[in-house]
């Protein structure tokens, strides 16, 4: 181990950590194969929807820069978690470098935060659009939507960044054994042997950032804009207003519910550490590929653009033909 002195205390930190998820699990290659279709899907999915997004000047709005935002952080959600775990576990590179896991820890949950948030900031747009129709377009602009978009990097990148510094005061002297398939906080500064009060707080906001707190916003947009739908006198026009909610629900369901799904079993059930391990995995690596089945499907304006620009593709390969003849 390498020690590292800083106010005249010495901290010892691990040259590696060595990651042990799915060491008892049967067939452990066939559920790293299927990741790595996961992740190939979601890489040609959230491509496709953003691509769709930039061709298409219909969807240059302030709510599709949010779902292209979604689409790129599932992107790279995706990225800093499946290629790790398939390296690791499918070739046998269990070592991982500190900095390493580090880097692997304020990635990992960066992009989970900004996911988290950017569900938040479609609630927004939504409630504006419903309890505000008239002024939308004044208070949601592309100006606006970039400029919450960057604050939320901005503090995202700056809370993380302590997040996991919170770690280098920690001395590591028992095992350097990491029970998960990641370097996941908790578990990581569960290994030191020194005071890790400050790590169980900062783990405690890391969680309330991520699950908690957006989640109680966007439900306390919903109740608002539940208020506002039962003051539309028009059932057609209410039809039409709820339509354009339930692509974000499905969203928000199909992120928080595997997450809080999990927290409630890891409390009550006594799930083997495997067991928990895959479900973690799932929570992470499903809804980004999911994501973008839902906006492309469930949104008329999405396949709407996609018609068009294939139509618009198949014409111009005509001329292109026809001008070679």
């Amino acid at each position: 181990m390498d020690s590292n002195s800083s106010a005249n205390v010495a901290f010892v930190r691990p040259a590696t950590f060595f990651l042990n998820g799915f060491s008892n699990f049967p067939h452990a290659k066939y559920y790293y194969l299927f990741l790595s279709l996961v992740y190939a899907v979601t890489v040609l999915e959230n491509s496709f929807i953003m691509c769709i997004i930039y061709l298409s000047r219909r969807l240059h709005t302030a709510k599709y820069i949010a779902v292209f935002h979604l689409a790129l952080c599932d992107l790279c959600g995706s990225s800093a978690v499946i290629p790790k775990v398939v390296d690791t576990f499918l070739f046998d590179h269990q070592d991982i470098s500190y900095a390493a896991c580090m880097a692997n820890i304020f990635f990992v949950f960066h992009f989970m935060n900004v996911q988290s948030l950017t569900l938040l900031v479609m609630a927004y747009d939504r409630l504006v659009a419903i309890c505000f129709p008239l002024r939308y377009h004044e208070i949601v602009t592309k100006t606006s939507m970039l400029l919450i978009l960057g604050v939320i990097w901005t503090f995202s990148l700056i809370f993380f960044s302590v997040f996991v510094d919170s770690i280098n005061r920690l001395s590591f002297c028992r095992t350097n054994v990491i029970n998960n398939y990641f370097c996941d906080y908790c578990t990581v500064y569960r290994l030191a042997c020194n005071d890790n009060s400050i790590n169980i707080l900062m783990g405690k906001l890391g969680n309330d950032l991520l699950i908690f707190t957006p989640l109680i916003l966007v439900f306390i947009s919903y109740f608002c804009i539940s208020l506002a739908l039962f003051k539309i006198a028009h059932a057609v026009d209410r039809t039409k207003a709820i339509k354009t909610c339930t692509t974000h629900l499905m969203l928000v369901a199909i992120f928080y519910i595997p997450i809080l799904s999990n927290n409630i079993a890891a409390l009550t059930t006594p799930f083997t550490s495997d067991i928990q391990i895959i479900n973690n995995s799932l929570t992470q690596t499903i809804p980004p590929m999911l994501n973008p089945i839902i906006y492309t499907l469930k949104t008329d304006e999405v396949m709407q653009s996609v018609k068009e620009l294939y139509k618009r593709s198949r014409m111009n390969t005509i001329r292109v033909s026809k001008t070679k003849c």
